[in-house]
């Protein structure tokens, strides 16, 4: 490399260094204000469960804000991957406030929605308003993209390894967009460290202790994986489903929301246990790592977050899948010979990793939050869970680099030729 290619390379790393750290730190800054509003909605929410019963205000609230301020950010995290792919023009700055707005209010009268999708989108959305400060072409701005994805990940969860991850792994089916690794992981780390240091707490869940790799442990872990992919298939169908049939009846979002809200709380009236189902429900899936819970909590989450995003309300997708995961896993330690604790953490990242087509990131996920002792099971998990859960997941605008499908075309063939007799060889014909 001669020199003045090194002076190149220097000074395109040394500004790129410094615009993915002033976005991790916006984004950092946009996600510890999310989390404490978000903490404190549902302290205020929990003190007072009368709030459950006026979701169809929450509904009312939501719809009209994005009927009338939202309608060019209503695709969410969608808009932002479509603009990856096809830049057009800068997201507007709005889609931050709108979202966390809607989250908030959605989490406030106990709607079923998670927080990554408020997260990213605000990540999203701050970093690509760097595209008018440094006057950015269409290249430079996806690596903005990327970096805002990231940032906006790793602060919400704290985890700015997976955080690099997701916004490398997200935006394509069957591919990591490498070129961008250093602007994701610097806005990543930047975002983790400032939520960190504005005085915010992330979750802190229990490290399974480390499970045999004896007997037909590793073939368990697949069959689980496999199952938490066809979870995460569920949602996909079930969320897709609801959202066109409610259009078809209620087009106006206002309406929509409404009715999603009054059938949800009328559900909360009349089984009283279903309130478990509202909101995050982080104490559930804390309880899911340490001891057995009903069997069916996965499907109930799943339907009631379902339903919720599907009629109009806000939120993101992520937390609630990491509830349908853990509870399932937790489920399935009644008939798979692996430990609880280990099963739950699988599932935590398993549906997810399906749902979402991240199996890298998900993996990632599991090691920061769990510990490294139960990497290799999460990603047994994440990538059975990734090869049979469709093509189209929770981000529709993700783009089908490589099927996942082929995972399982390719083993197949895998297997075939370990059994397959080889060829004689020809015999050369005499003279």
């Amino acid at each position: 490399m001669t020199i003045k290619a090194q002076q190149n390379l220097v000074r395109y790393y040394s500004k790129w260094i410094t615009i993915s750290a002033l976005v991790g730190v916006f984004c950092g800054l946009a996600s510890a204000i999310f989390l404490a509003t978000l903490e404190a909605t549902t302290r205020f929410r929990e003190a007072h469960p009368w709030l459950l019963f006026l979701l169809p205000l929450g509904g009312l609230i939501v719809g009209s804000i994005y009927h009338v301020f939202g309608n060019s950010v209503e695709g969410g995290n969608n808009l932002i991957i479509d603009e990856f792919h096809d830049p057009t023009s800068v997201i507007p700055f709005r889609m931050a406030p709108l979202v966390l707005l809607g989250t908030i209010f959605t989490h406030l009268f106990g709607g079923s929605a998670g927080r990554e999708g408020t997260a990213v989108q605000m990540g999203g959305s701050i970093a690509d308003q760097f595209t008018h400060v440094f006057k950015m072409g269409r290249a430079e701005r996806r690596t903005l993209l990327m970096a805002g994805m990231s940032g906006g990940f790793a602060s919400v969860f704290g985890v700015p390894i997976a955080g690099t991850l997701f916004g490398l792994e997200v935006l394509a089916v069957g591919r990591l967009h490498l070129w961008g690794v250093i602007e994701c992981a610097v806005a990543a780390f930047v975002a983790h460290y400032t939520t960190l240091g504005l005085g915010i707490h992330h979750t802190d869940y229990l490290h399974p202790a480390a499970t045999s790799y004896a007997n037909l442990n590793g073939l368990h872990a697949i069959l689980a994986g496999l199952i938490f992919g066809l979870a995460a298939r569920l949602f996909a169908i079930c969320a897709d489903q609801i959202k066109v049939h409610c259009k078809k009846i209620a087009p106006l979002l206002p309406v929509r929301a409404i009715i999603g809200g009054g059938i949800i709380s009328l559900t909360f009236f009349l089984i009283p246990e279903a309130t478990r189902y509202a909101g995050l429900g982080i104490p559930i899936i804390v309880d899911s790592l340490n001891r057995p819970l009903p069997l069916y909590d996965w499907f109930g989450k799943l339907t009631y977050t379902a339903f919720t995003l599907g009629t109009g309300f806000k939120g993101g997708e992520v937390t609630p899948l990491l509830f349908v995961g853990a509870t399932l896993g937790n489920a399935l330690s009644s008939f798979l010979p692996l430990p609880l604790p280990t099963l739950a953490a699988m599932g935590f990242v398993g549906v997810f990793a399906g749902a979402a087509n991240t199996p890298f990131a998900c993996t990632a996920m599991a090691i920061e939050l769990f510990g490294a002792d139960v990497g290799v099971w999460a990603a047994l998990a994440c990538f059975a869970s990734y090869a049979v859960s469709g093509h189209h997941g929770i981000y529709h605008a993700q783009q089908i680099h490589i099927p996942n499908s082929n995972l399982v075309s390719r083993a197949r063939e895998f297997i075939g030729l370990l059994f397959k007799r080889p060829p004689l060889p020809e015999r050369k014909k005499r003279e």
